[in-house]
């Protein structure tokens, strides 16, 4: 795939080759319902981003990055670096330093040298854009008993 990933939080991945993958899609009904309600999630996911990206502030962009993270792991500290995340949003550093700032002087966040402390998540969501619920909310209808996994 002409793609490069990145991991942004610790935690475990994997690797399977296509083949792998395309039989056992073919083989289990399960499987390709999983992956077919996957990919239409990521579809959602991946519109809204676009569309949050343009039109968006980045104290919105960063509530709504902060929480899909979130999301993915547990806990309420992520370790990214304002580098990171101005990157992963396609804004400049300093946008991020001081939608961060505002956030860490309402007390939703503290951040200190790449830790990212949530302190308050209903102040957070409050913050962010619908885009953030929208796609929570597909990804929870889709994938329910992965989210609660």
């Amino acid at each position: 795939m002409p793609i490069r990933d990145e991991v942004c939080s610790a935690g475990s991945g994997y690797r399977l080759r296509a083949e792998a993958v395309n039989a056992a899609f073919e083989r289990s009904d399960r499987v390709q319902y999983l992956m077919l309600c996957y990919t239409q999630a990521l579809l959602t996911q991946i519109s809204h981003t676009a569309m949050c990206n343009r039109y968006h502030s980045v104290d919105q962009l960063l509530c709504r990055w902060l929480l899909q993270s979130l999301d993915r792991q547990h806990g309420n500290e992520l370790l990214m670096t304002q580098e990171l995340i101005a990157n992963m949003l396609g804004v400049r550093r300093e946008g991020v330093t001081e939608a961060a700032l505002r956030l860490q002087a309402a007390g939703i966040i503290h951040y200190a040298r790449g830790h990212i402390w949530v302190l308050d998540r209903a102040g957070l969501e409050a913050r962010a854009c619908d885009c953030y619920r929208v796609v929570k909310r597909e990804y929870d209808r889709l994938l329910p008993a992965v989210q609660a996994a």
